[in-house]
């Protein structure tokens, strides 16, 4: 693979379609002034959960995996004025570098930041009775995306888009014998969405800046 080929295209799409705005760029700038990972999602990543959610009018949002924010930026800015991304982050340290970058783009109003763990939390909306959301991004922990999207399933309704990120892992996948707790946690989550009734769903293969790597995208029947 020509990964000096696959960014440049990449960035190619981002100028045409995806530009980002000071905001954007300060956030990911702040992942670094933070000593954080950089591991959010590409502009045209995010330009495509917009256009994800907008096919389906999402107004509710749920986000597994905060970060700096970044891509809950991207999705903020894709449903009306009274909708809401609810966004989950464990690590307080990133949570409140995220509150930051919300604050900055102006979002306070349209983004829910939850710090916790995403399972427990995920279970006190069910017990809770939380409304139905209208799309779902998981983008957390990879170990246990089976046990997340199996509660997401629970918080949607018929024609919810559920979009799982980083379920290829540079074609790690297809070893059968590894050890990487990551990749064994995605390759269970591949075999159970390929059997799930409970939705239609595909995985996509994707390569650019993240070099290679995968999504997932399901609706709920």
């Amino acid at each position: 693979m020509n990964q000096q080929l696959f960014e440049k295209v990449d960035q190619y799409i981002s100028h045409l379609v995806a530009p980002e705005d000071r905001f954007l760029q300060e956030t990911i700038q702040s992942l670094d002034d933070a000593s954080m990972p950089q591991i959010s999602i590409t502009p045209t990543q995010g330009k495509f959960l917009q256009v994800m959610m907008l096919m389906c009018k999402a107004k509710r949002v749920l986000e597994l995996g905060t970060l700096g924010a970044y891509s809950t930026i991207w999705m903020a800015r894709a449903i009306p004025a009274d909708g809401k991304v609810i966004t989950i982050e464990y690590d307080p340290h990133h949570a409140d570098i995220a509150r930051r970058n919300i604050a900055k783009a102006g979002l306070d109003d349209q983004i829910d930041l939850r710090v916790g763990k995403a399972m427990d939390l995920l279970k006190e909306f069910i017990a809770k009775n939380e409304d139905p959301f209208d799309f779902i991004f998981i983008d957390a922990d990879k170990p246990p995306y089976t046990e997340y999207f199996e509660l997401a399933l629970e918080l949607s309704h018929p024609g919810t888009v559920i979009v799982c990120d980083n379920i290829i892992r540079e074609g790690k996948v297809l070893d059968e014998n590894t050890t990487d707790e990551k990749v064994k946690g995605v390759q269970r989550f591949n075999t159970m969405l390929a059997s799930n009734p409970k939705v239609t769903a595909t995985i996509m293969q994707t390569v650019g800046a993240k070099e290679y790597d995968g999504m997932a995208i399901a609706i709920v029947n």
